[in-house]
């Protein structure tokens, strides 16, 4: 018959196993990140084609499309792709587009209802460019910089298929902001940490350059084309090798987007996205849910032994050696990706956006139609 001190003992060993899996992932995956140096490498620059897709955002179109257009390189294009606008924005493009020679304007006037999202736009607008490197973003991010071009594509070379930005979110006031600052920060932590684990599975359509080639072989998005979020990410994880990938975290390269003002509309975002993980890669799927579990499993199992006071200094400590690896590897990682004020919340926060997580992905599984707008 088992006892309490034979219970204390089996929790004790899954509690440190947990902490042996958290620690495998901050230090061997996590600070690959943290301790990158990027090898400065000045390659050809090749001519860049820069494809966004927009619908009704006159504003944001006017506000950042500028700082695209004046990019310090030397032969580039801008293809916008107009998909059915009742705003201004059709009279702000044509006005551009007398200005700037290298814009290129594809308007979308009908709808295709059996190819959902933004992935046949943006299949439109690749079609569109003429140049063999592919730089994606959205309407609604500004780059960082006149350089942006020239940092994203400059990693590309005969093996180089797929460069991964970062596209943050701008700070502002407010816990809801802190919140999704911190959630696409640590996102980015872990598919920029994979890719150079050389197990890449994902990145971001605010961010994210590839080859024409690659798209035509892939047969565009046609392998998930009813599901309308994943023209970034299931791209990825489905062209993504281990040799085929790299990174790009010169703040240069950043492009910043603005950030829901509501919790409703960022849960509503969420759930879009995390609605195309289950289509990701059964081993990418694996590998991204064992962290949070055993993350979970540990504080439940700290909690416990808290109560139950067996080995009270070792769990202590462990706990100690834990959070002080977590922080070392968080303020490295903010730092490179130049993100300010989430440090010291960073644990809390972390906790708390794996147990959303967990409770949007069992919400995504009533199905729910998505639109990219």
């Amino acid at each position: 018959m088992i006892n309490f001190y034979d219970i204390n003992i089996i929790v004790f060993g899954v509690f440190s196993l947990t902490f042996l899996i958290q620690m495998i992932y901050i230090w061997f995956i996590f600070g690959r990140l943290a301790f990158y140096k990027p090898k400065v490498d000045k390659r050809i620059e090749k001519p860049v084609s820069v494809v966004i897709t927009t619908r009704d955002d006159y504003f944001f179109l006017q506000k950042h499309l500028p700082s695209i257009l004046t990019q310090d390189y030397p032969e580039y294009e801008v293809v916008v792709v107009n998909d059915r606008s009742d705003d201004e924005t059709m009279a702000l493009l044509d006005r551009l587009s007398n200005q700037y020679d290298h814009l290129k304007v594809v308007n979308m006037n009908h709808s295709v209802s059996f190819y959902p999202g933004k992935k046949f736009p943006l299949s439109i607008g690749i079609k569109s460019a003429k140049h063999e490197i592919l730089l994606l973003t959205d309407s609604d991010c500004q780059v960082n910089s006149k350089n942006w071009i020239r940092n994203m594509q400059m990693g590309f070379d005969d093996q180089t298929q797929i460069i991964l930005g970062y596209g943050p979110y701008q700070p502002q006031k407010g816990i809801l902001n802190s919140l999704i600052r911190y959630y696409s920060y640590f996102t980015a932590l872990q598919y920029l940490s994979f890719a150079l684990a050389k197990m890449p599975y994902m990145g971001v359509g605010r961010n994210l350059a590839y080859t024409k080639s690659l798209f035509y072989k892939n047969n565009g998005f046609i392998s998930h084309y009813k599901v309308a979020s994943g023209d970034d990410d299931l791209f990825v994880n489905e062209t993504a090798k281990s040799n085929n990938v790299k990174i790009c975290v010169n703040p240069d390269s950043f492009t910043y987007s603005v950030p829901k003002t509501t919790f409703g509309q960022w849960i509503k975002q969420k759930k879009r996205h995390l609605s195309a993980g289950k289509l990701y890669k059964k081993r990418h799927q694996l590998v991204l849910s064992l962290y949070p579990f055993s993350l979970l499993v540990f504080y439940s199992l700290f909690a416990y032994q808290m109560f139950s006071g067996f080995l009270f200094y070792y769990v202590l400590g462990i706990l100690g050696v834990r959070l002080i690896s977590f922080m070392v590897i968080q303020k490295t990682s903010m730092n490179k990706l130049n993100e300010k004020k989430l440090f010291l919340p960073s644990p809390i926060l972390e906790l708390f956006i794996f147990l959303l997580n967990s409770l949007l992905v069992m919400s995504n599984t009533i199905y729910t139609k998505n639109q990219w707008k």
